[in-house]
């Protein structure tokens, strides 16, 4: 089993989840964090980390957010590690309760 970050980190891209990873699986793409389910020992130390609630267990995705599986091993495959934190873009804050934000995803 594997922990998959969700619709709700992009533009936020909040890096609190990534210290706490001990096999740093975490992967940083322009505006977007993803994890690789390869290097992911299901531990769940970044899940209670994350402010915008966009870490869950790939058992538990929210109903509509299960396509983010296949696109964190994807893109886990091409962006680079990230292993400390970082500070968040300036307009995080801006788009924390935004809904439906997969069309602002960059690759």
């Amino acid at each position: 089993m594997t922990f998959v970050v969700i619709e709700s980190c992009i533009r936020c891209k909040l890096t609190d989840c990534v210290e706490v990873c001990p096999v740093d699986c975490f992967h940083e793409g322009p505006n977007f964090l993803v994890i690789d389910p390869e290097e992911c020992i299901d531990c769940s130390l970044c899940e209670p980390e994350c402010p915008v609630d966009a870490i869950h267990s790939e058992d538990e995705l929210p109903e509509g957010q299960e396509h983010f599986l296949e696109l964190n091993a994807e893109l886990s495959q091409v962006w680079p590690v990230i292993s400390e934190a970082k500070d968040p873009p300036e307009d995080a804050d801006d788009w924390r309760s935004v809904r439906e934000k997969l069309q602002y995803l960059e690759r």
